[in-house]
């Protein structure tokens, strides 16, 4: 193992995992002491690991599994899986994991994505520091310190079909009317876990880039850019299609269109599960980031349910679903966080309840949805700053000025009136702003949002 003096990896372990470029900035030998650096953290005795379709992930995956083996610990390969596949085997088998994806990141990229046992997450201050400070040390040094235990053994195991029965047992769509859906896998994950979740479900599937392909030929496996929809927009509209799924690289995250092709906000869903579950669960509360609509909040109230608002991050929500016992919880970005997954986000899940409460009733998509859709909202506007702190503060000084607002510093800047609210947030990684706004009708939503651009812009 070559030294690498002075390492450096605060470009690579970010504020909920590890991403970078490959192999420039994570390699197999770096990837081997991750594993080192997480058994020795942990000080787990075995852990499960799972890799997506990236050409550089079984490789990597491989590596973190000799190095989690150096120090001890058994491991547990299910090889091929989407994150929230790995989470189950997380929460199933009650063993750490890692799952190596950079999620809807091009190519050339990738990453891990580090949990406790039963899918706990792990996060800057709940031990990603700790690992990334041994990998450095380790690799300034050339290797880990002699293992305490044994080294430890490696198997395989499928645990797709486990997955897939957990799944359906959550959700009953064995009733569902008939239904024709489109789903752009976008040569991810979802191209091997939508076949086994849906083979026995009473609809009809059109898929679109189901090919496992990591080079990711057809879009980016992000759909929150709306030009990765535009394929699966067309195909539902053209195949008069009930609906529209569409999942990113590493299938954690499920986006929504209606029958007309329209894309269904990730708010408008998470108001929807959650009077789905509220109805099971009477009086349960209810998580919601700070930049979801505030249909959110209030379809949460109407139906008995308590919310609450937390930061933007699934180490936070997933560490308040523990503290509060939340039956559910939604972001914007579309992660679906739920108690019965262990407390983890699972796209696949959200895409049931969809399923399940369309089949369940006549209308289309389209008008199920519109009383989750309340409010007029701008979507994420990014924009590059020299220096977020000056523009964050130039922000707040201005509206502070306004009689009758309400400012508070969660997460980033949020400063609302009964008419409009906007946050803004500093990217963890690049030198943006992240702008979201949602006013009671269009015209206050075009005003907030330009009188917030130009004082961010100027």
């Amino acid at each position: 193992m070559n030294d690498r003096p002075g390492l450096d990896l605060s470009a690579v372990v970010k504020a909920y995992d590890v991403r970078g470029l490959v192999p420039d900035q994570l390699d197999e030998e770096l990837a081997g002491l991750f594993g080192a650096a997480f058994v020795e953290t942990t000080g787990a005795g075995a852990i499960v690991t799972g890799h997506d379709m990236r050409p550089s992930s079984p490789a990597l995956a491989r590596a973190f599994a000799r190095g989690a083996a150096g120090q001890g610990a058994d491991v547990t390969e299910i090889g091929l899986c989407s994150t929230d596949e790995l989470y189950f085997a997380s929460g199933a088998l009650h063993l750490p994991g890692a799952m190596f994806t950079a999620s809807h990141n091009p190519a050339r990229y990738n990453g891990i994505k580090l949990c406790r046992a039963g899918a706990a997450p792990i996060g800057q201050d709940t031990g990603l520091q700790a690992v990334r400070t041994l990998v450095e040390r380790w690799a300034s040094g050339g290797r880990p310190p002699a293992a305490r235990r044994p080294t430890g053994s490696v198997t395989q195991r499928d645990m797709l079909a486990d997955y897939a029965a957990h799944l359906l047992n959550l959700v009953d769509v064995r009733a569902v009317r008939p239904l024709r859906i489109v789903v752009d896998a976008g040569n991810g994950m979802s191209g091997l876990t939508v076949p086994a979740v849906f083979r026995d479900v009473p609809v009809e599937i059109v898929p679109l880039y189901f090919e496992l392909d990591g080079t990711f030929p057809h879009h980016e496996a992000n759909p929150l850019d709306p030009a990765n929809i535009v394929d699966l927009r067309r195909v539902v509209r053209e195949t008069r299609a009930d609906l529209g799924l569409a999942f990113d690289g590493d299938a954690d995250r499920c986006f929504v269109v209606d029958e007309r092709g329209e894309a269904v906000t990730p708010s408008a869903i998470t108001a929807l599960i959650a009077a789905r579950l509220l109805a099971d669960h009477p009086g349960s509360t209810v998580l919601h980031n700070l930049i979801t609509s505030r249909t959110v909040p209030e379809v949460v109230r109407e139906l008995g349910g308590v919310p609450v608002r937390t930061r933007v991050g699934h180490s936070f929500i997933k560490a308040e679903m523990t503290r509060t016992g939340a039956v559910f919880g939604g972001e914007h970005s579309a992660h679906y966080y739920f108690r019965d997954f262990y407390n983890a986000d699972t796209g696949m899940l959200a895409a049931l309840h969809v399923v399940a409460a369309l089949g369940s009733q006549p209308e289309p998509l389209s008008h199920l949805i519109e009383r989750y859709q309340r409010h007029p909202a701008s979507g994420e506007i990014n924009t590059t700053v020299p220096d977020a702190g000056s523009a964050l503060a130039a922000v707040r000084a201005h509206f502070t000025a306004h009689p009758g607002v309400a400012v508070d510093e969660l997460d980033g800047l949020t400063v609302s009136t009964p008419a409009w609210w906007f946050n803004l947030r500093p990217s963890n990684t690049e030198p943006l702003l992240r702008l979201n706004v949602e006013a009671a009708d269009t015209p206050t939503l075009t005003r907030t949002r330009d009188e917030v651009l130009a004082l961010i812009r100027r």
